[in-house]
């Protein structure tokens, strides 16, 4: 099998690798000394478009799915998971329930603002009588 990645993907994961090499590597021990991320690399990573990974073009994401997500994700790992975590939920769990099921409307409303990290998503998992499982919450 020859697995070959997309040359748009290819090119991200090389401005990634480099942004972590020169931007998030020199702060790493910094960062998880002091349990917060400089505002200036977060500023970085909203102009960069990294809390719109998975978010549709048309939504002001990169529209990149879940192949150039993980391939991103790995090199975002290789330095400090807080880094990645920091956008994490914009590209998942916090905007894909508005992908799925959102009306026309929240779509417009929401999903610009999570791609540009103006917003960062969210999603509230855990009831009482639910755990975790999101199929049976309540509310």
């Amino acid at each position: 099998m020859d697995f070959v990645l997309p040359e748009n993907i290819r090119l991200m994961r090389d401005t990634v690798r480099r942004f972590v090499k020169n931007d998030l590597e020199p702060i790493s021990q910094k960062v998880e000394e002091e349990e917060k991320i400089p505002e200036s690399v977060v500023q970085k990573m909203r102009e960069m478009g990294f809390f719109g990974l998975s978010i549709p073009e048309e939504y002001g994401g990169m529209g990149l799915g879940t192949l150039g997500e993980c391939v991103l994700n790995e090199e975002f790992g290789k330095v400090n998971s807080c880094f990645r975590s920091r956008f994490g939920t914009n590209n998942g769990i916090g905007s894909q329930g508005i992908l799925i099921d959102g009306t026309p409307e929240q779509k417009d409303k929401y999903l610009p603002r999570i791609a540009s990290g103006e917003w960062t998503a969210a999603f509230a998992l855990t009831e009482p009588n639910a755990g975790s499982d999101a199929a049976n919450i309540q509310t």
